[in-house]
């Protein structure tokens, strides 16, 4: 098993240009798997990962060099510090790409996240925001890049989706990501679009909620068009959705909104009850490059839902199972780079089942702040979330 370990860790560090000097004491690729195993088994930051690989140095040493021992967390420090974050995020992505399956129609959500207190204000340094490529059907995150200080998503996207395979899938983007380049680039790559129209796209907004609000206000006279409703009572709450489509895209062109191979417009209607609570109806419109003769409108709705899980199954467990927005770290590349560490450990624990699952029983849910404690508690579960084994 740990044969199998140190061949998992390391083939994916190996290609990584060590930004230290020659004569350095410690092995870059020892500190990286180092890293990974401790943020696996619940520690935040360097005190917290050098602490770790000390109680398990003996261990350690089966499998890893650690010529001078454990580094100290300056040690750690000023090596993440100073790591080309490109080069670790080839690193990250050439595990994904092994991990993840290349499945047709599967959806790929692009979202971003501000690392909130990696700002510093006595440096004038603005906190970093890491825009994520989310494969909602294999449950992965398939890549990473923060924006440039003084940016924003607009130019992280495109460089995103340079770096990830979109071919056969469906792109979903928030309102920030609705622009005609990124759209060509999703197409150009092999992939359809689904984008979010929002008043930073006023013109456009405001024709598409027009056009789809008065053909649903006359049910579509004459139209051709598919609807699908569903119902969710769930968290004290019930809620109503409606979802219109239609391939009738033509006079958009002649309203001077020429998007690149655009086949469909999407209405989606909630309708929210609380419980003892107020009622809400929004809707929310999208262009896609998906022909809805093609696509249902049931299809359309699951991925405009499915899109939010970037929100739900990433965000939300980074912050609250890794504790993101709690790391202060900021100096050099620290943060972002830390920030790869906890998706690459995201990636591997989310497939794995409780501790001592019965194989003969329903698997247990179980949470991924439970499955870094259990990584810490049993380093036989570690080892087999390194290895992809179940």
């Amino acid at each position: 098993m740990d044969v199998d370990a140190q061949a998992c860790l390391l083939r994916y560090f190996e290609q990584l240009t060590d930004p230290r000097a020659a004569n350095v004491s410690h092995v870059l690729t020892d500190m990286l798997a180092l890293t990974l195993m401790a943020v696996m088994c619940r520690c935040d930051d360097w005190q917290e990962i050098a602490d770790w690989g000390q109680a398990h140095e003996p261990w350690l040493k089966t499998f890893l060099a650690l010529p001078h021992g454990i580094p100290c967390p300056d040690t750690f420090e000023r090596l993440f510090a100073r790591l080309d974050p490109a080069e670790l995020e080839r690193c990250f992505m050439a595990f994904t790409a092994a991990a993840a399956k290349a499945t047709g129609g599967r959806l790929i959500c692009i979202d971003g996240k501000t690392l909130r207190r990696s700002f510093d204000a006595g440096g004038r340094k603005a906190a970093i925001h890491m825009v994520s490529a989310w494969c909602q059907t294999n449950q992965l995150v398939l890549g990473q890049l923060a924006t440039e200080e003084k940016s924003n998503e607009i130019t992280a996207i495109p460089a995103l989706l340079g770096l990830i395979d979109v071919k056969g899938a469906v792109v979903s983007i928030d309102a920030m990501g609705c622009q005609k380049a990124i759209a060509q680039k999703i197409l150009d790559g092999g992939g359809d679009y689904l984008l979010a129209v929002k008043d930073n796209h006023k013109s456009l907004h405001e024709d598409v909620r027009l056009y789809m609000d008065e053909a649903i206000k006359a049910r579509w006279a004459g139209m051709e068009h598919d609807e699908h409703r569903d119902t969710d009572a769930d968290h004290g709450r019930l809620e109503k959705r409606r979802c219109w489509v239609t391939h009738q895209v033509g006079w958009l062109k002649r309203l001077g909104h020429d998007w690149p191979q655009l086949r469909g417009l999407v209405c989606v209607e909630s309708d929210r009850q609380v419980f003892g609570g107020k009622r809400s109806v929004e809707r929310r419109h999208y262009l896609t490059s998906l022909d809805p003769r093609k696509c249902s409108a049931e299809d359309l709705l699951d991925y405009v839902r499915g899109h939010w899980e970037v929100e739900n199954k990433l965000h939300w467990c980074l912050d609250v199972s890794f504790r993101e927005d709690d790391s202060r770290l900021r100096k050099g590349y620290g943060a972002q780079n830390l920030s790869r560490m906890r998706r690459w450990a995201m990636n591997l624990l989310r497939p794995m089942p409780a501790l001592n699952q019965p194989q003969d029983k329903p698997a247990r849910k179980v949470s991924l702040k439970n499955k870094r404690l259990m990584c810490s508690w049993d380093r036989d579960y570690m080892l087999k979330a390194l290895t992809g084994q179940k």
